[in-house]
């Protein structure tokens, strides 16, 4: 009878000691830390200081009623590590290329805004590290081979299909449509495809042009778009522009039937600036309070849910924030979302390995309370909806689409003249 040695046996677990990466045998960590070059000064601090809310209070969630993210049967709190980037693309990339080598972070959100969003992208893709985009909407930045670039807002395409949609089937006799947009990557992006669906729904273009970043006359543009007397004017960039292009159009006595501005306009700091002179506007919005996400419609549609309710979120981003009256809007929302995100997948792939959570990203479908998720092949969020919200009496109302609708829209909306003598738009 042979003799049964286990040498071989030994020696094949010792090469596998050796051979196996670190991670193989790592212990779930005691934190997991969210780095984010966050845009708390500059011209993007609005929707900035809306997204640092939306993460902090889901992290909270995650940390006081979810108990943390659950590897290897190890419940792990969540931490986040965030700098000011100012806004500026040059502090960007330097801060992200921080936050990874010094502050060893295991995920980094991106900054608010498409172009700092694509500034940053190739600086954690250098790094192998999991670049979670919560503000950057131009679908550019998903046609660039990034292999850890991952989007939880919608693409910039669709920005406008709603209110072309809703237009389309309220108003039958409008024909004439006015496109005046930022001249940035994310907001001409967004005009790209309201020119595309405007035409396949067979309205007529009758002006499409773009202004400058920056931009503090607009008189010029929007005389030139009076003369072709539209029936609707679809526009904007940012909140700086978008309130100007408003308060101009009622200089100049523009009235249109409808005006939708795109980030500006869902923004309460916008009416709180432009006062009765914003009823009647109207904004896209990934989110808006009102709109009928919950466990029982998650599983309904025989999905997952994970996060607080709405009403849980909202009283969690007041918290956050620090102010009672501060209204969270979709900068909030998506921004926490992305937390959400995160927890499932690293729960899904048992690591905060950025190789293997970006893999389980790209198997998620889920809802919270911001909406449904599914990323494409290339991290391009192809599986939430937008909403369009309009001004009337002074609050947001969800007015398209008619699933969602929290009011009905108000259309035609009142003139400036109206306005100035204070008519509410409202239906």
């Amino acid at each position: 009878m042979k003799s049964f040695s286990l040498k071989p046996f030994v020696f094949l677990i010792v090469c596998l000691f050796f051979f196996l990466p670190a991670s193989a045998f790592a212990a779930p960590p005691d934190e997991i830390v969210i780095g984010h070059p966050a845009c708390l000064s500059g011209k993007y601090a609005k929707a900035g200081e809306q997204a640092v809310g939306g993460i902090e209070a889901c992290i909270h969630w995650v940390n006081s009623q979810y108990g943390g993210v659950t590897l290897d049967g190890k419940k792990v709190p969540l931490a986040y590590k965030k700098y000011d980037c100012e806004s500026k693309k040059e502090n960007v990339t330097s801060l992200i290329g921080r936050l990874i080598t010094v502050d060893q972070v295991d995920v980094v959100f991106a900054p608010y805004s498409s172009g700092l969003t694509l500034r940053g992208a190739p600086v954690a893709e250098g790094h192998s590290m999991l670049y979670m985009d919560h503000g950057g909407a131009n679908n550019k930045i998903f046609e660039q081979g990034f292999q850890y670039t991952v989007q939880t807002i919608g693409p910039a395409t669709s920005y406008h299909k709603g209110t072309l949609d809703m237009v389309k089937k309220i108003a039958p006799d409008a024909e004439k449509v006015a496109l005046a947009y930022e001249d940035s990557e994310f907001a001409t992006m967004v005009m790209e495809g309201a020119k595309t669906h405007a035409e396949e729904l067979g309205f007529e273009v009758v002006f499409e042009r773009t202004y400058p970043k920056g931009v503090t006359d607009m008189t010029p543009l929007l005389s030139a778009m009076k003369a072709t007397d539209p029936d609707f004017v679809l526009g904007g960039g940012h909140f700086e522009d978008g309130q100007l292009f408003n308060r101009q159009m009622s200089d100049l006595n523009i009235d249109v039937d409808c005006l939708s501005l795109i980030a500006a306009a869902t923004l309460p700091a916008f009416y709180e600036a432009l006062g009765n002179m914003a009823e009647g506007v109207m904004g896209p919005s990934h989110w808006e309070y009102g709109v009928t996400y919950s466990q029982k419609a998650a599983k309904e549609r025989r999905i997952r849910w994970i996060g607080p309710s709405q009403d849980e979120f909202v009283s969690l981003f007041k918290e956050a924030v620090g102010d009672q009256d501060m209204v969270p809007d979709y900068h909030a929302a998506e921004a926490g979302a992305q937390v959400l995100a995160y927890v499932l997948a690293a729960e899904k792939a048992g690591s905060v390995d950025s190789g293997k959570v970006r893999a389980a990203l790209g198997d998620l479908e889920f809802m919270s309370f911001y909406g449904t998720w599914d990323i494409s092949d290339s991290g391009l969020q192809v599986g939430h909806s937008m909403v369009d919200v309009q001004w009337q009496g002074g609050e947001r109302v969800i007015v398209w689409p008619e699933s969602a609708q929290t009011g009905k829209p108000c259309y035609p909306m009142p003139t400036f003249d109206q306005k100035a003598e204070g008519k509410k738009a409202l239906p």
